[in-house]
């Protein structure tokens, strides 16, 4: 079965690769658009995570002919309001700069005690079949990953706001002592995993985890 990923971000299709693998679902050629013909791109408008991805999902079906995965994700500040949520790729400004969407949101919490730090980074996976009508031959399934934001990027992996997010995970393993002289005794950045880590744990992880039973019906695995 070819599936499109409605993505340009290698990182995303390699993390989807990993998952398939992980679970043993074969006969899946993952396709990214830079891989089909180009075609007219809606841009993102929805006001929550499942708008976004749901239309992305259905534009890329219709104009390719293939079951399309698509995602919306981004992250969810609590002293924030829940921003910069649908707007999270853009917050300083441009598409995808990543280390300027960094700054800005470091510069907002500069003066946030750690208390008031907590944070989730949240993803909706919508997974459309050619020709569907909608809300018929669709899925949405949503995961949440939460955290803090810390003080000042660390880590060289990842993308988006992993060097800036401090897993609940991790704070969790320094409070209990686990794994100090393996990991360290401080708590590591989304950016400092190594990639079986984060997906173990992600956010877009955790929603593609209930995405796998539909991918393996349909690969007739």
């Amino acid at each position: 079965m070819r599936l499109l990923v409605a993505t340009r971000n290698a990182g995303k299709l390699g993390e989807l690769r990993r998952m398939l693998d992980g679970a043993g679902i074969a006969g899946v050629e993952l396709l990214g658009l830079d891989e089909v013909p180009g075609f007219p791109e809606a841009p993102e408008t929805g006001r929550t995570f499942e708008d976004n991805a749901l239309a992305k999902a259905r534009d890329a079906a219709r104009a390719t002919g293939l079951v399309c995965v698509a995602d919306d994700s981004g992250l969810a500040v609590d002293e924030l309001n829940g921003m910069p949520g649908v707007l999270s790729a853009r917050w300083s400004g441009g598409h995808g700069e990543d280390g300027a969407n960094n700054a800005l949101l470091l510069a907002q919490l500069r003066d946030t005690p750690a208390e008031r730090r907590g944070a989730a980074f949240v993803c909706t996976v919508a997974l459309v079949a050619p020709g569907a009508a909608a809300g018929a031959g669709e899925r949405v399934v949503r995961g949440e990953w939460r955290g803090r934001i810390a003080g000042s990027p660390r880590g060289a992996g990842g993308f988006g706001y992993d060097p800036v997010f401090i897993p609940a995970e991790e704070d969790a393993r320094v409070a209990a002592g686990e794994d100090l002289d393996r990991l360290g005794a401080a708590p590591r950045s989304a950016a400092e995993l190594a990639p079986g880590e984060k997906d173990a744990l992600s956010h877009r992880g955790r929603a593609l985890r209930l995405l796998l039973p539909e991918l393996a019906r349909l690969a007739g695995a």
